[in-house]
């Protein structure tokens, strides 16, 4: 049988075992912290760029999949229908958010291995992955959207710009 004197002495090794493990945790926890934080600025500042199949439009994109910047070729507005270009325009802006979606995607997906839930802590505890919405999908290359109007298949290679001040017009 223990005397007061050893339970006190069982104690404080408990505590300071216990103190050892909440400060071990601690420093993990300032470490993934600034993991996260640093994974979280890669991904805000992730971007990305594609150019159409036809190579009329190069289009970069931000983190959000918001236009920063379009290029056209200097062939774009002589050979193309209007609606040829929106085409470009829209397939080019697509695959320009699905690269930068990729590369935020990959930036923080190391922070995601091996991660528990809360319910892998917790019975009955909600899943931290069902509170978080996931980004919606972007519809495939080349699919038109439903508010679109059907694909124009003319190509107009012997397009010529007509100028209102032309003298043959008048």
């Amino acid at each position: 049988m223990t005397g007061p004197d050893g339970r006190k002495a069982e104690l404080e090794a408990r505590n300071a075992a216990m103190r050892e493990q909440v400060s071990s945790m601690l420093d993990g926890l300032q470490r993934q912290t600034a993991q996260l934080r640093e994974a979280q600025a890669s991904a805000l500042a992730a971007t990305g760029e594609a150019t159409s199949s036809d190579g009329l439009v190069t289009v970069r994109v931000n983190a959000a999949g918001v236009v920063t910047d379009t290029a056209l070729s200097p062939s774009a507005l002589r050979t193309s229908a209007p609606e040829k270009l929106a085409r470009s325009f829209t397939e080019a802006a697509q695959s320009a958010a699905r690269d930068a979606r990729a590369r935020a995607d990959a930036a923080v997906a190391p922070l995601q291995e091996n991660v528990p839930d809360l319910p892998d802590l917790f019975p009955d505890a909600p899943s931290l992955a069902q509170l978080i919405p996931s980004a919606p999908e972007l519809p495939e290359p080349n699919t038109p959207s439903s508010a679109s109007k059907a694909p124009v298949e003319e190509d107009w290679d012997d397009f010529e710009p007509r100028s209102r001040f032309r003298k043959d017009r008048w």
